[in-house]
């Protein structure tokens, strides 16, 4: 048997495939949703955080994904801070003013990063801070303009 699996390629080839298949089913369907609220935060929805972003100057908005889902696109003004790198002095030179807005996004209500930021910034005494829950899964379904680097 272990000689014909080297001597049959496509066998391998199928084996590879039946497994990524599986497996790739199983991990989206486990995906946890993000919670419904976080202490703390304000949920907005997307014409909430246009609005916000149209006419707040001070908000700062941090997209906490990962560096090559940001480039692929993001909300205009948008800096990327990805959740598990974030630290107090990172948040702290873009939003010195502790009391200032902050809205936070990530990819969408199955995304735990955002979440994730938002808890880290609240420990740290963050204290306006503001949920795009529905992330950039909803700007996308929306089509709402994207900046693309």
């Amino acid at each position: 048997m272990f000689y014909r699996f080297f001597i049959y390629p496509d066998i391998k080839v199928s084996l590879i495939f039946i497994l990524l298949l599986f497996s790739s089913g199983l991990s989206a369907e486990d995906k946890p949703h993000a919670p419904e609220s976080i202490e703390g935060a304000t949920i907005v929805s997307a014409e909430e955080a246009i609005d916000l972003i149209l006419n707040n100057p001070d908000l700062i908005v941090i997209d906490a994904r990962k560096k090559t889902e940001f480039v692929k696109g993001h909300i205009e003004g948008a800096i990327n801070m990805l959740n598990t790198k974030m630290k107090r002095d990172d948040l702290e030179k873009v939003a010195a003013d502790k009391s200032g807005p902050i809205l936070f996004y990530c990819n969408g209500t199955r995304c735990m990063r955002s979440a994730d930021a938002i808890r880290k910034a609240k420990q740290w005494d963050y204290t306006n801070l503001i949920w795009f829950r529905g992330g950039w899964k909803e700007w996308t379904d929306k089509m709402l303009p994207v900046v693309t680097e």
